[in-house]
């Protein structure tokens, strides 16, 4: 008889011991075109038995406890509203699952909840960008083989997109110069948010944005909405989480290219439901350069950043937001412990390079009326970049500076809109952005210069010099007309005027979108763009012949102007299935060209680390950018996912020549093959063993060939400029493979994730450039990185 009593305790016992450790999945859920909370909407988790279920509170939010470890599928509904079906959510033992969603409000209503099903991954979360735009989240920039931890590499798997470039993650859209990139955060444009950044550029070779403190953001290429300005290739609009409100949580990650980071978040007040955000981070890369682990080049960057996000309650005076992030960068390449084919440098010259960031931004949202608010963003940044180089004399004992880079840009911004839901059919936003820099920006050089003084040294020359301010307003109006539930308008204005030369523009936007089917979709769309030139173009000093004076003879260069035309097509195959097709022409006019005839074109910009020391350019240069853009993907569900996108293209430019050449990004085509699996393992199956893999193909870039006789006899490389970009690089290939472990604490709230990433596993030599080197008095192959395994260990408790 003891034996029937003991039995139930000891079932209860091995169920214990067997019980799937779990989480809480929390969010909000708000009105997707005027982001007010809904009260009282549905949220269901599926994939568990029996299903569990919760309503939104008067704030929107909600809360369900008790979820298994693992990936589950939520569903979402509300009376009135289109239903959506979020699938692929991941719950760790080690930290809560926060969600943002929302939901659109169904033209036809109906006395009972509107039912679609729908799946919304991938699409923009700006509703007003419904074309040649997509989201991706924190863990894609993780999961993704050959990524780095960089949000600006993850998109170089998307349709549009080439960062065949392995020292750096510039971003070539469609053939566009990486200089046409806007990168905002929280909604204000930001300065190069990379390590050892350049003035005038976009991209870097680390990148200082944290995706761990990331949300859910947007990467868009083209035809952008009206609130979108300064930009002809494309924009990272991208935003910092919110802390958990509730739960103390903290993560500890050491990687090799992020480096070691430690990172902690929670409330400041549960009463008030404010919190923080906060993270550090410092290289590692120093120890991998230790361990013989080649990293592309001798030398060893050292970098470290801050970044916070502080969110504060709603009050009668609205919602704050404080944000910033702060950078240091140096790396010193010295000519001794340089071989002759290091990727950055020259074995013949020291130099030192270093670069400062730091950002801080006030964000303040503030509801007027029962369907729209007030959205203002202030900022105020400062970018530093210092270069100092010393060339070897011919005895190889003495050296000589040769040049010396100072650049300072600090800006103030203020971006403030309206946002408008007049009814379930039409939204209007419109606003303002304004940005004022202050510049001190000096470049003087003697590198490779005439002796004209006679005093045995190269003579110095000015190349840069300016000390001021300037100013760049913008301002738009858009709005989105629904016609029907499957029939929609985006249509808007953009205008922008710079005021040290006075010079405008006005730009129309449209989109139409048309959901034929609930399987099949077509979009249709224009928008023209314009982009104020480079910092170190537009502020280029030279001596005036006639005068004898400096003076900066780009100054009164107009805006380089696109009109963008895209259509396309996507088609949801199955519910984690989609298929999508874009073409698109882009003409490119009022490009700055050399006044005489040249091959010279700033559509070129951004292709080497240094900008073209050239003055007197002239707005009459053309470009033409074409292609056709395919993707397919299986969004992650049953344990697996799958990318596969190709890009075919066509880059073109003429200069004060007339000559239509090659640009030098026109690769003319990119494939990328993404793919992973996940296996549970264990008894609970709470753990979980990752496999992805990353094949990239694309066609090898333009360059222009080496005069090697003009380069031996002055000693200093010298391009055949009647050639420019009329020869091509072999194509690039590369095979990346991942291995990861994940493991969950049974009974602790504590996570773990590992994993190794073998880049360029082929060790395949993709070439980086050819270059007239004087030691060996030849044309000589620099490499790209080769075989090089990334490591990443992740704790979170």
């Amino acid at each position: 008889m003891t034996r029937f009593f003991l039995l139930p305790i000891l079932l209860l016992i091995a169920g214990t011991l067997l019980a799937q450790p779990v989480q809480t999945i929390k969010g909000t859920v708000t009105d997707q075109q005027s982001e007010m909370p809904i009260i009282g909407a549905t949220i269901e988790v599926l994939s568990v038995e029996p299903s569990k279920g919760t309503a939104t509170d008067f704030d929107g939010r909600f809360a369900i406890e008790g979820v298994p470890v693992g990936r589950h599928q939520l569903r979402i509904s509300y009376l009135g509203y289109e239903t959506v079906t979020i699938p692929n959510v991941l719950v760790t033992a080690g930290k809560q699952t926060a969600l943002n969603l929302s939901l659109q409000e169904s033209i036809v209503q109906m006395d009972e909840v509107v039912v679609t099903a729908k799946v919304d991954k991938g699409k923009a979360q700006n509703e007003m960008a419904t074309i040649s735009a997509r989201s991706f989240n924190p863990e894609e920039v993780t999961r993704f083989s050959g990524g780095r931890n960089d949000v600006a590499r993850l998109a170089g798997s998307f349709a549009g997109v080439a960062v065949a470039d392995d020292s750096r993650n510039d971003i070539v859209i469609r053939g566009n110069s990486p200089t046409g990139v806007l990168w905002r955060l929280n909604g204000i444009p930001i300065p190069n948010p990379n390590h050892f950044s350049t003035l005038g550029t976009t991209g870097g070779p680390v990148s200082a944005l944290n995706p761990n403190l990331l949300k859910t953001s947007d990467f868009l290429t083209s035809a952008f909405p009206a609130e979108y300005g300064n930009a002809l290739g494309g924009v990272f609009d991208v935003g910092f989480r919110n802390g958990n409100r509730d739960e103390h949580e903290y993560m500890f990650q050491l990687a090799a290219f992020s480096g070691v980071e430690a990172m902690a978040e929670g409330p400041l007040s549960k009463a008030k439901n404010s919190s923080y955000l906060v993270s550090y981070r410092h290289s590692f890369v120093g120890l991998a350069d230790q361990a013989g682990i080649p990293v592309g080049t001798n030398a060893t960057p050292n970098y470290r950043d801050l970044s916070f996000n502080l969110d504060f309650a709603n009050g009668k005076a609205g919602k704050f937001t404080l944000f910033g992030i702060g950078a240091t960068s140096d790396i010193d390449f010295l000519g001794d412990e340089i071989d002759e084919t290091d990727l950055f440098a020259s074995p013949n010259e020291d130099a030192y390079a270093d670069s400062q960031l730091g950002i801080i931004g006030l964000r303040h949202n503030l509801i007027v009326g029962e369907n729209a608010y007030i959205r203002t963003v202030v900022s105020a940044s400062t970018a530093r970049t210092g270069f100092e180089q010393d060339n070897f004399l011919d005895d190889g004992e003495r050296k000589l500076r040769v040049t010396e880079v100072s650049d300072v840009t600090n800006t103030l911004a203020v971006s403030s809109y309206l946002n408008k839901k007049f009814n379930a059919r039409f939204t209007l936003r419109t606003g303002i952005v304004a940005e004022n820099y202050q510049l001190d920006t000096r470049v003087d050089d003697r590198d490779d210069r005439p002796d004209l003084d006679a005093d045995g040294e190269p003579d110095w020359v000015v190349v840069r010099d300016f000390e001021g301010s300037m100013t760049l307003m913008q301002a738009f109006a858009q709005g989105v007309y629904r016609f029907n539930d499957n029939l929609s308008l985006q249509a808007g204005v953009h205008a922008q005027y710079l005021d040290i030369n006075e010079t405008s523009a006005l730009e129309p936007r449209a989109t139409l979108n048309w959901q034929v089917h609930p399987k099949h979709a077509f979009s249709l769309g224009y928008g023209l763009h314009h982009q104020m030139q480079p910092l170190p173009v537009f502020f280029f000093t030279e001596t005036d012949p006639a005068t004898g004076e400096l003076v900066r003879s780009n100054e009164s260069l107009d805006f380089t102007r696109s009109n963008h035309f895209v259509l396309g097509y996507d088609w949801s195959i199955a519910p984690s299935w989609r298929a999508k097709v874009e073409t698109y022409y882009q003409a490119i006019s009022d490009v700055p060209v050399q006044p005489f005839a040249s091959s010279f074109s700033m559509l070129n910009a951004g292709a080497d680390f240094v900008f073209p020391e050239t003055g007197r350019l002239v707005n009459e240069g053309t470009g033409t950018n074409y292609g056709l853009e395919l993707t397919l993907e299986k969004f992650f569900s049953n344990g697996y996912y799958g990318l596969l996108t190709a890009s075919f293209f066509d880059s073109k430019y003429e200069g004060s020549d007339e000559i239509e050449r090659n640009t030098a990004f026109n690769n003319g085509y990119v494939v990328n093959f993404l793919a992973g699996k996940e296996f549970k393992i264990g008894k609970d199956k709470r753990n979980a063993l990752t496999f992805d893999m990353r094949l990239s193909n694309a066609g090898g870039r333009y360059y222009t060939p080496v005069d090697l006789e003009a380069s031996r006899a002055s000693g200093v490389e010298v391009l055949q400029e009647e050639l420019a970009f009329s020869e091509r690089f072999d194509p690039y290939f590369r095979l990346d493979l991942k291995f990861g472990y994940q493991l969950n604490s049974k009974n602790k709230r504590l996570s773990q994730q590992f994993f190794i990433d073998f880049q360029n596993i082929t060790n395949n030599e993709n070439i980086f450039d050819l270059r007239y080197n004087p030691e060996t008095n030849n044309v000589d192959r620099v490499l790209q990185s080769g075989f090089f395994p990334d490591v990443m260990y992740r704790l979170q408790f």
